[in-house]
């Protein structure tokens, strides 16, 4: 891109979504840093499923401790959406096989993204709104 003099330089970033597929055989620490590794490229990451609670409070203290040692770096704004409702006795029991057999919760996504560029992520039962940084 092209900076035409006076304006400033827009930071760039681009959306990736990474399938279950591709963590599932990895350990909690080998996850964390490649999510890491593609936060930190600018990237918001679109996950298919969502972390273990351990690993997702793990990627949430090693950021918090990489802030001030990564150059630009501020954080990292995370969202998990999952189905929700009243899916009965039945459809509980086949929600948790599918866990079971899958290795993870495949009826979520978890959007994480750097602070830099994700200002907040709003959710509702209708929509999901990702509020960028100018």
């Amino acid at each position: 891109m092209k900076v035409k003099r006076g304006m400033k330089k827009i930071k760039g970033f681009s959306l990736q979504f990474l399938p279950y597929s591709e963590i599932k055989g990895l350990n909690g620490d080998e996850r964390i840093r490649k999510i890491l590794n593609i936060v930190l490229g600018n990237n918001i990451l679109i996950l298919q499923g969502k972390l273990k609670t351990d690993e997702e409070t793990r990627l949430i203290g090693d950021t918090m401790a990489m802030i001030g040692h990564v150059k630009g770096f501020k954080g990292i704004e995370l969202a998990v959406i999952s189905e929700n409702g009243n899916k009965g006795m039945f459809g509980k029991m086949k929600q948790g096989i599918v866990r079971s057999l899958s290795g993870g919760d495949l009826g979520a996504i978890t959007i994480i993204g750097p602070a830099s560029i994700v200002k907040e992520i709003k959710r509702n039962p209708k929509k999901i709104e990702l509020l960028l940084s100018r």
